[in-house]
């Protein structure tokens, strides 16, 4: 099957580069809604036969135009939800985010047993992230349908996939940025394993969604200066 796995549109806490992954967590900006609208245009002939968020709500908004698209349901699926900040939660400076970032790009390089201070480690985060995955390949050869769509978020996705898909790896993830409803395309199964189709890491809508200033932790390349 196709799976689609987008990132979030942009919230007040990514314009702030605050490390913010507690529930329920904020709504997207006013130019987080309008990627979420370009996002749905630009999967209009997908044939996407379903749709799933994370319990954090800004992945509920953005689902939500490209559920009215396509006439489908948002599933809000517990596993999808961000990775855990632990003790820091809602910090912004750049030590942070590195230790941050540095874990979860460890654990997509196969050092599980790191754990994010005061928060999970690596088996927590595969557990609960493979679970929710299973979910939606088992939803999908349920109801006969080819893609189905994953609103999550940044990191997560990142680290799942720097993982998961064959054609990635650890350094492949930390370099390819994921921009607010950035996709990430992959084709297979948990069994077979998943092959990268692509990786778009702009936001859909083109450039022009793009916000330059925003101090974005957790879409950015982890590599450069």
């Amino acid at each position: 099957m196709k799976l689609l796995l987008i990132r979030h549109g942009q919230t007040p806490g990514n314009v702030l580069g605050q490390l913010d992954t507690d529930h329920p967590g904020p709504g997207l900006t006013e130019l987080g809604e309008r990627q979420a609208e370009a996002m749905a245009r630009s999967l209009a002939n997908e044939p996407i036969g379903a749709l799933y968020a994370s319990t954090l709500i800004r992945t509920q908004i953005t689902a939500a135009p490209l559920g009215k698209l396509h006439s489908l349901d948002v599933t809000v699926l517990d596993g999808l939800h961000e990775i855990e900040a632990g003790a820091l939660e809602k910090l912004t400076d750049h030590e942070s985010h590195k230790r941050y970032m540095g874990t979860v790009f460890a654990w997509a390089a196969g050092d599980l047993d790191v754990r994010m201070p005061a928060g999970p480690d690596g088996h927590a985060f595969f557990d609960r992230f493979d679970a929710a995955i299973t979910r939606v390949v088992d939803q999908a050869a349920q109801g006969n349908h080819e893609t189905a769509a994953v609103v999550s978020h940044g990191a997560a996705i990142r680290t799942w996939a720097g993982r998961r898909a064959e054609d990635a790896d650890h350094e492949f993830a930390a370099r390819h940025v994921l921009a607010n409803t950035g996709i990430v395309a992959l084709e297979g199964d948990p069994d077979a394993g998943w092959k990268l189709l692509h990786w778009d890491g702009s936001p859909v809508g083109g450039l022009a969604l793009a916000d330059p200033t925003a101090e974005d932790p957790t879409g950015g390349n982890v590599t450069g200066p």
